[in-house]
Protein backbone atom coordinates (compact mmCIF):
# COMPACT_ATOMS: atom_id res chain seq x y z
CA UNK A 1 0.00 0.00 0.00
CA UNK A 2 2.03 2.99 -1.42
CA UNK A 3 -0.90 5.16 0.08
CA UNK A 4 0.10 4.24 3.46
CA UNK A 5 4.20 5.06 3.11
CA UNK A 6 3.58 8.33 1.37
CA UNK A 7 0.86 9.58 4.19
CA UNK A 8 3.53 8.35 6.83
CA UNK A 9 5.75 11.08 4.94
CA UNK A 10 3.13 13.79 5.14
CA UNK A 11 2.28 13.04 8.53
CA UNK A 12 6.25 13.12 9.26
CA UNK A 13 6.67 16.74 7.23
CA UNK A 14 3.45 18.03 9.70
CA UNK A 15 5.02 16.96 12.51
CA UNK A 16 8.08 19.63 11.78
CA UNK A 17 6.64 21.98 9.96
CA UNK A 18 4.32 22.69 12.43
CA UNK A 19 6.31 23.34 15.42
CA UNK A 20 9.26 25.63 13.81
CA UNK A 21 7.97 26.45 10.15
CA UNK A 22 7.89 24.77 7.34
CA UNK A 23 10.58 26.78 5.68
CA UNK A 24 13.40 26.20 8.54
CA UNK A 25 12.80 22.75 8.79
CA UNK A 26 12.79 22.57 4.72
CA UNK A 27 15.91 24.46 4.57
CA UNK A 28 17.89 21.74 7.29
CA UNK A 29 19.24 19.97 4.01
CA UNK A 30 20.76 23.00 2.68
CA UNK A 31 22.55 23.55 5.79
CA UNK A 32 24.21 20.41 5.48
CA UNK A 33 24.65 20.37 1.47
CA UNK A 34 26.27 23.92 2.62
CA UNK A 35 28.75 23.05 4.72
CA UNK A 36 29.78 19.69 2.73
CA UNK A 37 30.20 22.13 -0.25
CA UNK A 38 32.07 24.77 1.29
CA UNK A 39 33.92 22.16 3.48
CA UNK A 40 35.17 20.52 0.00
CA UNK A 41 37.22 23.70 -0.77
CA UNK A 42 39.23 22.49 2.39
CA UNK A 43 40.25 19.38 1.40
CA UNK A 44 43.74 20.62 -0.01
CA UNK A 45 44.20 22.03 3.68
CA UNK A 46 43.17 19.07 5.09
CA UNK A 47 44.99 16.38 3.21
CA UNK A 48 47.88 17.96 4.15
CA UNK A 49 47.39 17.36 8.53
CA UNK A 50 45.77 13.79 7.14
CA UNK A 51 46.09 11.51 3.78
CA UNK A 52 42.75 11.50 1.59
CA UNK A 53 42.42 7.67 3.33
CA UNK A 54 41.86 8.54 6.36
CA UNK A 55 39.78 11.09 5.75
CA UNK A 56 37.57 8.61 3.92
CA UNK A 57 37.56 6.75 7.06
CA UNK A 58 36.90 9.65 8.89
CA UNK A 59 33.67 10.39 7.12
CA UNK A 60 32.95 6.75 7.03
CA UNK A 61 32.60 6.18 10.65
CA UNK A 62 30.84 9.04 11.18
CA UNK A 63 28.05 7.56 8.99
CA UNK A 64 28.39 4.70 10.15
CA UNK A 65 27.67 6.10 13.97
CA UNK A 66 24.71 8.35 12.05
CA UNK A 67 23.06 5.11 11.56
CA UNK A 68 23.80 3.71 15.00
CA UNK A 69 22.47 6.51 16.73
CA UNK A 70 18.82 6.17 14.68
CA UNK A 71 18.42 2.60 14.07
CA UNK A 72 17.11 1.45 17.45
CA UNK A 73 13.76 0.79 16.12
CA UNK A 74 13.70 -2.57 18.43
CA UNK A 75 13.12 -0.67 21.15
CA UNK A 76 10.63 2.15 19.51
CA UNK A 77 8.27 -0.71 17.78
CA UNK A 78 6.11 -0.40 20.75
CA UNK A 79 5.93 2.56 22.07
CA UNK A 80 5.33 3.78 18.34
CA UNK A 81 2.62 1.24 17.70
CA UNK A 82 1.38 1.95 21.01
CA UNK A 83 0.67 6.00 21.26
CA UNK A 84 3.20 6.32 23.62
CA UNK A 85 3.98 9.54 22.11
CA UNK A 86 1.83 11.86 24.69
CA UNK A 87 -1.75 11.51 23.50
CA UNK A 88 -0.42 12.09 19.66
CA UNK A 89 -2.64 9.26 17.09
CA UNK A 90 0.30 8.87 14.53
CA UNK A 91 -0.69 6.52 11.38
CA UNK A 92 1.23 3.79 12.87
CA UNK A 93 -1.39 3.22 15.61
CA UNK A 94 -3.69 2.41 12.70
CA UNK A 95 -3.22 -1.25 12.79
CA UNK A 96 -6.44 -1.11 15.91
CA UNK A 97 -8.58 0.31 13.60
CA UNK A 98 -7.35 -0.95 9.62
CA UNK A 99 -6.91 -4.64 7.96
CA UNK A 100 -3.50 -3.86 8.45
CA UNK A 101 -1.01 -6.28 10.23
CA UNK A 102 1.25 -4.55 12.89
CA UNK A 103 4.25 -5.77 11.32
CA UNK A 104 3.17 -4.45 7.76
CA UNK A 105 2.54 -0.25 9.38
CA UNK A 106 5.52 -0.78 11.01
CA UNK A 107 7.83 -1.77 8.26
CA UNK A 108 5.98 1.18 6.24
CA UNK A 109 7.18 3.17 9.73
CA UNK A 110 10.97 1.98 9.46
CA UNK A 111 11.29 2.70 6.06
CA UNK A 112 9.83 6.22 6.24
CA UNK A 113 12.07 7.39 9.10
CA UNK A 114 15.27 5.66 7.14
CA UNK A 115 13.95 7.62 3.66
CA UNK A 116 13.93 11.20 6.48
CA UNK A 117 17.28 10.64 7.66
CA UNK A 118 18.62 9.79 4.24
CA UNK A 119 16.96 13.09 2.80
CA UNK A 120 18.17 15.21 5.83
CA UNK A 121 21.70 14.34 6.13
CA UNK A 122 23.12 11.28 3.45
CA UNK A 123 22.20 13.00 0.28
CA UNK A 124 22.75 16.75 1.07
CA UNK A 125 26.46 16.13 1.92
CA UNK A 126 26.93 14.06 -1.05
CA UNK A 127 25.67 16.36 -3.35
CA UNK A 128 27.23 19.22 -2.12
CA UNK A 129 30.68 17.45 -2.72
CA UNK A 130 29.58 16.64 -5.75
CA UNK A 131 28.67 20.12 -7.00
CA UNK A 132 32.31 21.18 -5.42
CA UNK A 133 33.99 18.66 -6.79
CA UNK A 134 34.68 20.58 -10.83
CA UNK A 135 36.21 23.21 -8.40
CA UNK A 136 38.79 21.41 -7.21
CA UNK A 137 39.99 19.41 -9.34
CA UNK A 138 38.46 15.84 -8.15
CA UNK A 139 37.28 13.58 -11.05
CA UNK A 140 33.18 13.28 -10.79
CA UNK A 141 33.39 9.73 -10.07
CA UNK A 142 34.42 10.06 -6.70
CA UNK A 143 31.71 12.08 -5.14
CA UNK A 144 29.53 9.44 -6.95
CA UNK A 145 31.34 6.80 -5.16
CA UNK A 146 31.47 8.53 -2.03
CA UNK A 147 27.59 9.27 -2.06
CA UNK A 148 26.98 5.23 -2.53
CA UNK A 149 29.55 4.10 0.20
CA UNK A 150 28.03 6.54 2.42
CA UNK A 151 25.00 5.73 1.89
CA UNK A 152 25.91 1.64 2.44
CA UNK A 153 27.79 3.14 5.83
CA UNK A 154 24.84 4.60 7.19
CA UNK A 155 22.40 1.32 6.09
CA UNK A 156 24.66 -1.04 7.25
CA UNK A 157 24.82 0.71 11.02
CA UNK A 158 21.43 1.50 11.16
CA UNK A 159 20.19 -1.98 10.20
CA UNK A 160 23.06 -3.58 12.51
CA UNK A 161 21.33 -1.33 15.62
CA UNK A 162 18.17 -2.31 14.32
CA UNK A 163 18.63 -6.14 14.08
CA UNK A 164 20.17 -6.26 17.65
CA UNK A 165 17.80 -3.76 19.19
CA UNK A 166 14.93 -6.34 17.94
CA UNK A 167 16.64 -9.45 19.41
CA UNK A 168 17.38 -7.24 22.31
CA UNK A 169 13.44 -6.92 22.91
CA UNK A 170 12.81 -10.41 22.15
CA UNK A 171 15.46 -12.15 24.17
CA UNK A 172 18.19 -10.58 26.25
CA UNK A 173 20.07 -13.90 26.66
CA UNK A 174 19.98 -14.04 22.81
CA UNK A 175 21.16 -10.56 22.25
CA UNK A 176 24.43 -11.28 25.15
CA UNK A 177 24.92 -14.82 23.07
CA UNK A 178 25.66 -12.71 19.31
CA UNK A 179 27.26 -9.61 20.95
CA UNK A 180 29.65 -11.93 22.51
CA UNK A 181 30.23 -14.32 19.17
CA UNK A 182 31.16 -10.82 17.53
CA UNK A 183 33.46 -10.02 20.49
CA UNK A 184 35.03 -13.40 20.03
CA UNK A 185 35.21 -12.90 16.24
CA UNK A 186 37.02 -9.98 16.32
CA UNK A 187 39.49 -11.19 18.85
CA UNK A 188 40.06 -14.14 16.80
CA UNK A 189 40.09 -11.95 13.21
CA UNK A 190 42.74 -9.68 15.36
CA UNK A 191 45.08 -12.33 16.70
CA UNK A 192 44.78 -14.25 13.11
CA UNK A 193 45.35 -11.76 11.12
CA UNK A 194 47.14 -8.86 13.46
CA UNK A 195 45.23 -5.99 12.33
CA UNK A 196 42.11 -4.07 13.72
CA UNK A 197 39.53 -5.60 12.79
CA UNK A 198 37.87 -1.72 11.06
CA UNK A 199 39.89 -2.47 7.95
CA UNK A 200 37.62 -4.83 7.05
CA UNK A 201 34.39 -2.55 7.12
CA UNK A 202 33.01 -3.71 3.66
CA UNK A 203 31.62 0.04 2.32
CA UNK A 204 34.98 1.87 3.28
CA UNK A 205 36.91 -0.71 1.45
CA UNK A 206 34.22 -0.51 -1.37
CA UNK A 207 35.06 3.39 -1.39
CA UNK A 208 38.93 2.11 -1.90
CA UNK A 209 38.37 -0.87 -4.04
CA UNK A 210 35.11 -0.80 -6.18
CA UNK A 211 34.32 -4.18 -6.97
CA UNK A 212 30.58 -5.35 -8.25
CA UNK A 213 30.83 -8.48 -6.01
CA UNK A 214 31.68 -6.12 -2.44
CA UNK A 215 28.38 -4.42 -3.32
CA UNK A 216 25.79 -6.73 -4.21
CA UNK A 217 27.38 -8.49 -0.56
CA UNK A 218 27.09 -5.45 1.46
CA UNK A 219 23.69 -5.03 -0.39
CA UNK A 220 22.44 -8.38 0.36
CA UNK A 221 23.59 -7.92 4.00
CA UNK A 222 21.95 -4.98 4.51
CA UNK A 223 18.53 -6.57 2.77
CA UNK A 224 18.83 -9.49 5.48
CA UNK A 225 18.97 -7.49 8.36
CA UNK A 226 16.13 -5.48 7.53
CA UNK A 227 14.01 -8.59 7.08
CA UNK A 228 14.92 -10.44 9.99
CA UNK A 229 14.53 -7.01 12.28
CA UNK A 230 10.83 -6.62 10.64
CA UNK A 231 10.21 -10.64 11.28
CA UNK A 232 11.44 -10.28 14.43
CA UNK A 233 9.31 -7.27 15.57
CA UNK A 234 6.65 -8.05 17.91
CA UNK A 235 4.87 -5.23 19.66
CA UNK A 236 3.02 -5.24 23.06
CA UNK A 237 -0.38 -4.46 22.98
CA UNK A 238 -0.66 -1.66 25.64
CA UNK A 239 -3.24 -3.62 27.48
CA UNK A 240 -1.19 -6.19 28.96
CA UNK A 241 -0.66 -6.06 32.51
CA UNK A 242 2.57 -5.38 34.51
CA UNK A 243 3.52 -5.62 37.57
CA UNK A 244 6.20 -3.44 39.38
CA UNK A 245 7.37 -3.02 43.19
CA UNK A 246 7.52 0.43 44.60
CA UNK A 247 10.49 1.99 43.42
CA UNK A 248 9.83 5.88 43.90
CA UNK A 249 10.24 6.54 47.02
CA UNK A 250 13.89 4.82 48.02
CA UNK A 251 15.00 6.08 44.98
CA UNK A 252 13.93 9.41 45.82
CA UNK A 253 15.51 8.77 48.94
CA UNK A 254 18.82 8.16 47.25
CA UNK A 255 18.33 11.33 44.95
CA UNK A 256 17.85 14.06 47.35
CA UNK A 257 21.42 15.32 47.18
CA UNK A 258 19.86 16.85 43.83
CA UNK A 259 17.19 19.69 43.14
CA UNK A 260 13.72 18.00 42.80
CA UNK A 261 14.54 14.24 43.65
CA UNK A 262 10.79 12.69 42.97
CA UNK A 263 10.96 14.06 39.95
CA UNK A 264 13.96 12.77 38.68
CA UNK A 265 13.14 9.42 40.39
CA UNK A 266 10.09 9.54 38.38
CA UNK A 267 11.99 9.94 34.86
CA UNK A 268 14.75 7.13 36.06
CA UNK A 269 12.15 4.66 36.68
CA UNK A 270 9.92 5.39 33.30
CA UNK A 271 13.04 4.69 31.82
CA UNK A 272 14.11 1.83 33.45
CA UNK A 273 10.35 -0.13 33.08
CA UNK A 274 10.40 0.54 29.80
CA UNK A 275 13.45 -0.66 28.35
CA UNK A 276 14.82 2.60 27.97
CA UNK A 277 17.71 2.84 30.24
CA UNK A 278 19.43 -0.35 29.47
CA UNK A 279 18.31 -0.41 25.37
CA UNK A 280 19.54 3.26 25.01
CA UNK A 281 22.91 2.65 27.19
CA UNK A 282 23.53 0.01 24.97
CA UNK A 283 22.78 0.77 21.42
CA UNK A 284 23.01 4.25 21.61
CA UNK A 285 26.07 5.04 23.60
CA UNK A 286 28.54 1.77 24.11
CA UNK A 287 27.62 -0.10 20.38
CA UNK A 288 28.34 2.81 18.52
CA UNK A 289 31.45 3.80 20.27
CA UNK A 290 32.98 0.73 20.88
CA UNK A 291 32.83 0.28 17.13
CA UNK A 292 34.07 3.87 16.61
CA UNK A 293 37.20 3.05 19.27
CA UNK A 294 37.96 0.63 16.65
CA UNK A 295 38.09 3.21 13.53
CA UNK A 296 39.85 5.78 15.75
CA UNK A 297 42.85 3.30 16.27
CA UNK A 298 43.54 3.30 12.61
CA UNK A 299 44.25 6.73 13.18
CA UNK A 300 47.26 6.05 15.93
CA UNK A 301 49.89 6.38 13.48
CA UNK A 302 48.68 10.19 12.81
CA UNK A 303 48.09 11.07 16.24
CA UNK A 304 50.28 11.18 19.94
CA UNK A 305 49.97 7.98 21.58
CA UNK A 306 47.47 9.68 24.15
CA UNK A 307 45.64 11.38 21.16
CA UNK A 308 43.45 8.81 20.39
CA UNK A 309 41.71 8.47 24.04
CA UNK A 310 41.86 12.84 23.41
CA UNK A 311 40.02 12.36 20.55
CA UNK A 312 37.83 9.52 21.74
CA UNK A 313 37.15 11.40 24.89
CA UNK A 314 35.75 14.63 23.28
CA UNK A 315 33.28 12.43 20.54
CA UNK A 316 31.97 10.50 23.59
CA UNK A 317 30.99 13.89 25.34
CA UNK A 318 29.13 14.59 22.55
CA UNK A 319 27.39 11.60 22.36
CA UNK A 320 26.77 11.71 26.13
CA UNK A 321 25.08 14.93 26.20
CA UNK A 322 22.18 13.49 24.02
CA UNK A 323 21.34 11.20 26.80
CA UNK A 324 18.95 14.38 27.65
CA UNK A 325 17.32 13.58 24.00
CA UNK A 326 16.19 10.07 26.30
CA UNK A 327 14.98 11.86 29.11
CA UNK A 328 12.69 13.95 27.27
CA UNK A 329 12.00 12.13 23.68
CA UNK A 330 8.17 10.89 25.40
CA UNK A 331 7.43 13.78 27.78
CA UNK A 332 6.05 17.20 27.72
CA UNK A 333 5.41 20.02 29.58
CA UNK A 334 1.45 19.28 29.19
CA UNK A 335 1.09 15.98 31.32
CA UNK A 336 2.45 18.43 33.95
CA UNK A 337 0.16 21.43 33.42
CA UNK A 338 -2.04 20.75 35.98
CA UNK A 339 0.17 20.12 38.49
CA UNK A 340 2.00 23.55 40.39
CA UNK A 341 5.65 22.35 38.67
CA UNK A 342 6.85 25.82 36.60
CA UNK A 343 9.02 24.82 33.01
CA UNK A 344 11.38 25.62 35.03
CA UNK A 345 11.75 23.48 37.55
CA UNK A 346 11.19 20.64 34.99
CA UNK A 347 14.21 21.16 33.14
CA UNK A 348 15.82 21.23 36.27
CA UNK A 349 14.41 17.87 37.22
CA UNK A 350 15.58 16.58 33.67
CA UNK A 351 18.99 17.66 34.33
CA UNK A 352 19.17 15.88 37.88
CA UNK A 353 18.21 12.60 36.20
CA UNK A 354 20.90 13.78 33.16
CA UNK A 355 23.56 14.10 35.46
CA UNK A 356 22.71 10.75 37.67
CA UNK A 357 23.13 9.56 33.98
CA UNK A 358 26.64 10.89 33.30
CA UNK A 359 27.83 8.10 35.21
CA UNK A 360 27.68 6.03 32.16
CA UNK A 361 30.04 7.95 30.03
CA UNK A 362 32.55 8.69 33.45
CA UNK A 363 32.91 4.86 33.80
CA UNK A 364 33.27 4.33 30.17
CA UNK A 365 35.84 6.43 29.86
CA UNK A 366 38.06 5.25 32.78
CA UNK A 367 37.56 1.72 31.25
CA UNK A 368 38.97 3.14 27.69
CA UNK A 369 41.79 4.83 29.59
CA UNK A 370 43.12 1.83 31.56
CA UNK A 371 42.47 -0.79 28.75
CA UNK A 372 44.07 1.06 26.26
CA UNK A 373 47.33 1.40 28.60
CA UNK A 374 46.64 5.47 28.59
CA UNK A 375 45.76 5.21 32.41
CA UNK A 376 47.71 7.83 33.07
CA UNK A 377 45.66 10.75 31.65
CA UNK A 378 42.14 8.92 32.90
CA UNK A 379 41.36 12.16 34.78
CA UNK A 380 41.70 14.44 32.24
CA UNK A 381 40.04 12.15 29.80
CA UNK A 382 37.20 12.08 32.30
CA UNK A 383 37.22 15.43 32.64
CA UNK A 384 37.22 16.64 29.29
CA UNK A 385 34.22 14.22 28.29
CA UNK A 386 32.16 15.19 31.26
CA UNK A 387 32.96 19.07 30.76
CA UNK A 388 31.80 18.90 26.79
CA UNK A 389 29.29 16.87 28.16
CA UNK A 390 27.77 19.27 30.24
CA UNK A 391 28.42 22.24 28.07
CA UNK A 392 26.62 20.81 25.42
CA UNK A 393 23.67 20.26 27.49
CA UNK A 394 23.92 23.89 28.46
CA UNK A 395 23.22 24.81 25.01
CA UNK A 396 20.71 22.28 24.07
CA UNK A 397 18.64 23.37 26.75
CA UNK A 398 18.84 26.85 25.92
CA UNK A 399 17.71 26.14 22.39
CA UNK A 400 15.30 23.36 22.25
CA UNK A 401 13.87 23.14 26.19
CA UNK A 402 12.03 19.73 26.60
CA UNK A 403 11.80 18.98 23.18
CA UNK A 404 15.92 18.47 21.49
CA UNK A 405 14.61 15.33 19.33
CA UNK A 406 12.44 17.53 17.24
CA UNK A 407 13.93 20.71 17.33
CA UNK A 408 17.18 20.20 16.38
CA UNK A 409 16.12 19.76 12.32
CA UNK A 410 14.91 23.83 12.95
CA UNK A 411 17.92 25.17 10.83
CA UNK A 412 18.35 28.00 13.37
CA UNK A 413 18.66 25.71 16.27
CA UNK A 414 21.14 23.52 14.11
CA UNK A 415 23.85 26.42 12.99
CA UNK A 416 23.96 28.05 16.44
CA UNK A 417 24.50 24.59 17.92
CA UNK A 418 27.10 23.30 15.46
CA UNK A 419 28.72 27.00 15.99
CA UNK A 420 29.01 26.80 19.91
CA UNK A 421 29.80 23.35 19.84
CA UNK A 422 32.43 22.93 17.16
CA UNK A 423 34.19 26.33 18.53
CA UNK A 424 34.50 24.81 21.53
CA UNK A 425 35.68 21.16 20.40
CA UNK A 426 38.27 23.12 18.18
CA UNK A 427 39.85 25.38 21.57
CA UNK A 428 39.89 21.52 23.08
CA UNK A 429 41.79 19.30 20.91
CA UNK A 430 43.83 22.27 19.91
CA UNK A 431 44.61 22.55 23.99
CA UNK A 432 44.73 18.83 24.81
CA UNK A 433 46.90 17.09 22.25
CA UNK A 434 49.42 20.10 22.79
CA UNK A 435 49.32 19.16 26.32
CA UNK A 436 47.04 16.75 27.78
CA UNK A 437 46.62 17.37 31.22
CA UNK A 438 45.51 20.86 30.30
CA UNK A 439 42.46 19.34 29.32
CA UNK A 440 41.87 19.83 33.45
CA UNK A 441 41.10 23.37 32.65
CA UNK A 442 37.78 21.93 30.51
CA UNK A 443 35.84 22.46 33.72
CA UNK A 444 35.76 25.82 32.56
CA UNK A 445 32.77 24.86 30.31
CA UNK A 446 30.40 24.78 33.25
CA UNK A 447 30.63 28.67 33.51
CA UNK A 448 28.88 28.55 30.15
CA UNK A 449 26.77 26.08 30.21
CA UNK A 450 25.05 27.18 33.70
CA UNK A 451 24.60 30.96 31.64
CA UNK A 452 23.27 29.03 28.61
CA UNK A 453 20.83 26.80 30.54
CA UNK A 454 19.65 29.62 32.70
CA UNK A 455 18.74 31.62 29.39
CA UNK A 456 16.59 28.56 28.31
CA UNK A 457 14.42 28.04 31.92
CA UNK A 458 13.95 31.89 30.77
CA UNK A 459 12.88 31.09 27.77
CA UNK A 460 10.81 28.71 27.80
CA UNK A 461 9.35 28.91 30.91
CA UNK A 462 7.78 32.32 28.90
CA UNK A 463 6.90 30.16 25.93
CA UNK A 464 5.12 27.16 27.60
CA UNK A 465 3.82 29.67 30.84
CA UNK A 466 3.26 32.80 28.96
CA UNK A 467 1.89 35.10 32.12
CA UNK A 468 3.05 32.66 34.71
Amino acid sequence: MPELFVAMVKEEWRIHSTMFGSLSFALFPILIFWIAFMGSFLLPLMRQALPAGELSLILHANYLMLGFMVGAFGLLGSEVMNRRFGQASLLSYSARSLPLSERFIFANFVVKDTLYYFVLWVLPLALGFLLASPFIGVPVTLPLLLALTLTLSFLSGLCAVFFLSSVYSRSKPALAAILAILAVAAAALYLVTGQNPAVYYPPLNLFLAFSWTSLLLSLAAIVLLFVISIWLFSPEMVGAAKHHKSLLVPLTGKLSVFPYPPLAAKDLIDMYRSGGMVGQTLFSFLIPLVVIWFFLSLLSGYLPAYGVLIEFALVTGVIASTMYTWITMFDTFGAYACLPVSVRTLIKSKITTFSVLQIIPALFIAAVSILSGQALYLVPAVVLCLSLSFYSLGITVWLTGLSPSVLVYDVKVMVTYLALTGAALLVLSAVAFAVPFAALGAVLLLIPALFFARLGFAKWEAREQPGF
